[in-house]
């Protein structure tokens, strides 16, 4: 008994680990090129990079584990079928739906962990990613600030331009800083020491200097002179999507905003849909005799590149209202499910005419 189910899933377990392992490692090589390079730069500190990668490899295995887990069932029934075994099982009398039964112990706790790191490890990475990018990106850090350079933020649009400067005491000499906001504003100082590199409260002390500040929808700018001055910026705010992204479940379930709802959604459709995705890997793998084993890679592909797509385009469409709160992120799911069904169906109609 199981002897079909255990064999099924020994050969589709191995290739998941393989799969899952080169994923994640191309992925994270991916990050740390890009981390480095800021490192390299200076915008970004080099204690931070190793733990960035790890937040953005926890972020994407949502998308990673179950593309392994769909990839591995395709290439493991692929080869069922290449060597002629899925026509062996069928001829000894088992139901194809025993392979499915296979796939289906296989997957589901692998999507119910795929569910739970979409719901909640997904969004404790986002805040734990975006504070340790705050604390170690900001700049107003001297560290992280290059001389005769533009260093631009691009969160708050804010410019700083130093001809020199001491990092021993944290002085910048012959600065432009720019800050805009509701009041544009241009500071021309002969020195300027930061007090505060907080991003959520930057203050700087000026001295020896002029300022500027620009009304944009009026004409009365206002130019001063000072021999000293300490200066409050404009914090950097946490763009919506990054709050909605680091929102906990329990807060977007709360929330009327149709962004919130989607954003929900999308976590609660991630483990069914993996599920789903999986089973559908079965009779889209399927050759005939004589076929080669990669004929169905096409098919394949695009099915997976259309379920994609298609909860990106829900998900949109949940956010600006176009789909309906029910069935909204539940569509892709709900036609892939319909999709499966007609395919057991085929399945069962070709075994009991088949083998009789």
């Amino acid at each position: 008994m199981f002897l079909i189910e255990r064999y099924v899933i020994a050969e589709t377990g191995r290739p998941v680990l393989v799969m899952v392992s080169i994923l994640v490692f191309i992925f994270a090589s991916y990050s740390a090129e890009r981390y480095l390079a800021e490192a390299a730069m200076g915008t970004l500190g080099l204690p931070a990079v190793l733990d960035m990668v790890f937040y953005k490899v926890l972020i994407a295995l949502e998308v990673l584990v179950p593309v392994a887990l769909y990839a591995s069932v395709s290439i493991a029934v692929g080869r069922l079928c290449h060597d002629s075994e899925i026509t062996a099982i069928a001829a000894s009398g088992a139901s194809p739906l025993r392979i499915y039964r296979a796939i289906l112990l296989l997957a589901v706790p692998i999507s119910l962990a795929v569910a739970m790191l979409s719901l909640y490890g997904r969004p404790w990475a986002y805040t734990q990613a975006y504070a340790l990018e705050q604390q170690s990106k900001t700049d107003l850090d001297v560290n992280h600030l290059l001389p005769q350079r533009f260093n631009l933020n691009d969160d708050n649009g804010r410019m700083i331009l130093a001809e020199r400067i001491d990092r021993s005491d944290g002085r910048l000499h012959d600065v432009l800083i720019y800050d805009p906001g509701a009041r544009t504003r241009v500071f021309r100082a002969d020195e300027a020491r930061i007090l505060n590199p907080d991003p959520d409260d930057p203050i700087v002390e000026l001295k020896q200097g002029h300022s500027y500040w620009l009304q944009h929808n009026a004409t009365r700018d206002i130019s001063e002179t000072f021999a000293s001055m300490r200066l409050h910026l404009q914090p950097i705010e946490q763009s919506a999507d990054v709050k909605r992204k680091a929102s906990s479940s329990k807060t977007l379930k709360a929330s009327d905003a149709l962004q919130d709802q989607a954003e929900l959604q999308w976590r609660e459709t991630r483990g069914l849909s993996a599920t789903v995705l999986a089973l559908l890997a079965i009779p889209l793998s399927r050759t005939r005799p004589r076929q080669g084993r990669f004929s169905t890679l096409l098919p394949v592909t695009a099915v997976f590149a259309l379920v994609f797509y298609a909860g990106d385009i829900c998900k949109t469409m949940v956010g600006n209202n176009t789909l309906p709160l029910f069935p909204g992120m539940w569509t892709v799911p709900l036609l892939m499910s319909l999709a499966l069904l007609v395919f057991i169906a085929r399945d069962l109609t070709s075994f009991r005419f088949g083998y009789r």
